[in-house]
């Protein structure tokens, strides 16, 4: 299994736009989605172990964070003909079983991941009240099979999230996420994703 860090997209950068569907074929569309004090884009899929490792805690703080008045999206970049378990059908499935209170969006042609510099899964991407990016990097230190383990906590993005709500930057100590490369169709892996495969 190739593990992947994240491109850090430079700090500032504004949300790039989307129009995606989830698996009902509801439409999402950034422009569409109310203002918000803080925005967070996920990057995640099914079938990816470091998904599932981070999987309920990320659940639980998206809600808590949704409460607090954060949009959160989640968007599954993977190609789904040669994964058809991160497919829109099996994102159904998902969607119920890890309890997602946010809308969790099939990018099909994978140029979303593209304009954001998605890399791996997971991979977060926060923005300001302007849509500027604020946070991109990991959700805490904890990884599948750590010796000795490390629990999950969200601590990172977390502290990210209360700055930016805050009125305050997020913390200037950004880590890339870690988790498994997006599985991009053939012959579209973009540029910057050469040379952030770590094993």
């Amino acid at each position: 299994m190739a593990r992947t860090v994240s491109a850090m997209l430079p700090l500032g950068t504004t949300a790039p736009d989307f129009r995606l569907p989830d698996p009902a074929l509801r439409i999402t569309a950034l422009r569409d989605l109310p203002a918000a004090p803080a925005l967070l884009v996920a990057f995640l899929c099914n079938h990816c172990p470091y998904v599932k490792h981070i999987r309920p805690v990320f659940a639980r703080r998206a809600a808590e964070w949704q409460a607090r008045g954060v949009q959160v999206v989640a968007i599954a970049s993977n190609d789904a003909v040669a994964y058809p378990e991160d497919g829109p059908a099996a994102m159904a499935a998902e969607i119920t079983a890890a309890g997602y209170t946010f809308p969790y969006l099939f990018d099909a042609d994978q140029a979303v991941a593209k304009a954001y510099h998605a890399a791996c899964t997971p991979d977060f991407f926060l923005f300001d009240a302007q849509r500027k990016l604020a946070y991109r990097g990991r959700f805490c230190a904890s990884r599948p099979k750590q010796e000795p383990a490390v629990p999950v906590t969200g601590d990172d993005l977390a502290a990210a999230v209360d700055a930016v709500l805050a009125g305050r930057p997020a913390p200037a100590e950004q880590r890339p996420s870690l988790g498994c490369n997006i599985k991009w169709k053939p012959g579209n892996e973009p540029t910057y994703a050469a040379g952030l495969i770590v094993s």
